[in-house]
């Protein structure tokens, strides 16, 4: 029975998390201040801690030093949220085997927590190659916090398709509105194959001359035609070893959707003017905004070649299907907005945040973006008024189907969870985000047992 410490100031979050793992068979302490795991790591030793980087006496990497000081085998996990990204690849240069994103769900830590107990620590000696490895793991990690994994039921069910399809093999065909991350997704499904140091190639099928379709698919060979003056890898062998995500798979000429079925199913490719064949070892992974099924029957799209991409299928569900996770998005895009243009807004006003919710969002997460970006640029307070929304937004009024009743939501306790995280349990701005009054917020933390 392995041995863990969890250190974590969240009482509720922390509490939960002992129990999941106990009932896994782990033999777990835990603990809610970086003091005390001071003293247990003094008289105790882990096999593996699992700790904050945030916490209300000192960070997660003085508890790092001080695990690696008395033990070197001693495997750490950091928890982190968006914004302390920097602090956890710092931590993996210093030594932590791997850091998981807040929030998240048990089970999605589960894998790693079983990874790390299984990986030997490298000898001392050794020590001075190991931080590069980890900071390139850590920023080909870093990539896939674009996809933000919200509490609402459909984010839910996206989260699990691309956990459970991720380890596989198979093609997955995804589907969804302009604007909702599709590409993300597949970086995601990449960054948690076992591909994911290899490399990943994204094309943009509809943006692809169809005069050079083939070359640029499958490469060519100096002279091979008027303006090759050089050799040229094509995308197929460009990402031999990794994943080829094909966008806007639908625009593909007939006659380039014939040669890319020929190259998927013998996983050979001949550049233009040559007589040789490469071998090519890939996951194809596509996305469309169109329906792609209905495109096959029409004659518009190869019938075989659609089954060869849609071994398995995702489709993302729009910003206005997952209501509950609007103020999750928008507060992360804020984070981002904040770091790019060098400000420090710290939220949206209640007229803001209700004009959000009144809207219908149709460009969805692009368009979230692109908003609080420009809002951000445009605000000279320490929240984003009304004023500086766009007309569309601040003029949307409400509609029935736009009820972003948070309780109505059956995972509410996650969500006033999330909002705590996001605030640093500061209590007002938490109920703000939630859009509740502070006594609303109160008696909802009593009734979860919710502890700051």
């Amino acid at each position: 029975m392995s041995k863990v410490l969890v250190v974590e100031d969240d009482v509720a979050f922390g509490t939960m998390l002992k129990t999941f793992l106990e009932k896994r068979e782990y033999k777990v302490e835990l603990v809610f201040s970086a003091s005390e795991a001071f003293n247990k790591i003094e008289k105790s030793n882990f096999e593996l801690v699992l700790t904050d980087v945030r916490l209300p006496d000192h960070d997660g990497l003085e508890i790092l030093k001080k695990v690696k000081t008395k033990d070197a085998a001693t495997q750490v996990i950091v928890m982190t949220s968006y914004a302390e990204i920097s602090m956890a690849v710092n931590a993996m240069k210093e030594g932590a085997f791997d850091y998981v994103s807040k929030p998240f769900r048990p089970e999605s830590i589960l894998q790693t927590i079983e990874n790390a107990l299984r990986t030997k620590v490298v000898a001392p000696k050794e020590v001075a190659s190991k931080p590069v490895k980890k900071a390139s793991k850590a920023s080909s990690t870093t990539q896939r916090l674009d996809l933000v994994e919200g509490v609402s039921e459909p984010s839910r069910r996206l989260a699990d398709y691309v956990e459970l399809v991720s380890p596989t093999n198979m093609s997955v065909l995804i589907t969804g509105e302009s604007g909702t991350g599709k590409e993300q997704v597949a970086k995601s499904i990449h960054l948690e194959s076992k591909r994911r140091d290899a490399p990943f190639i994204a094309v943009d099928c509809g943006a692809i001359p169809k005069e050079i379709a083939s070359s640029e698919f499958f490469g060519h060979i100096k002279g091979s035609f008027t303006g090759a003056i050089n050799d040229k890898t094509g995308h197929f062998e460009a990402a031999n070893g990794g994943t080829l995500f094909l966008d806007e798979i639908g625009n593909l000429s007939y006659e380039l959707q014939v040669q890319l079925l020929r190259a998927l199913q013998e996983r050979r490719v001949k550049p233009v003017g040559s007589n040789n064949e490469i071998e090519v070892d890939i996951r194809v992974v596509t996305a469309t905004n169109e329906d792609l099924s209905n495109a096959v029957k029409e004659g518009d799209f190869r019938e075989d070649l659609y089954h060869r991409l849609n071994e398995f299928s995702i489709k993302i569900p729009a910003l206005r299907e997952r209501k509950e996770d609007l103020m999750l998005f928008a507060n992360h895009f804020l984070d981002e907005a904040n770091k790019d243009l060098e400000k420090n807004v710290l939220g949206f006003t209640d007229k803001a945040i209700d004009a959000f919710k009144n809207y219908n969002w149709p460009g969805n997460l692009r368009e979230l973006r692109n908003m609080v970006k420009r809002a951000v640029l445009l605000t000279q307070e320490d929240l984003i008024p009304l004023k500086v929304l766009p007309h569309e937004i601040a003029t949307s009024s409400r509609s029935t189907e736009n009820d972003y009743g948070l309780f109505k939501n059956k995972n509410e306790e996650q969500l006033i969870l999330d909002a705590l995280e996001k605030t640093d349990g500061n209590k007002s701005k938490a109920a703000r985000m939630l859009s509740i009054d502070r006594k609303t917020l109160y008696n909802k933390l009593k009734q979860y047992g919710i502890k700051l």
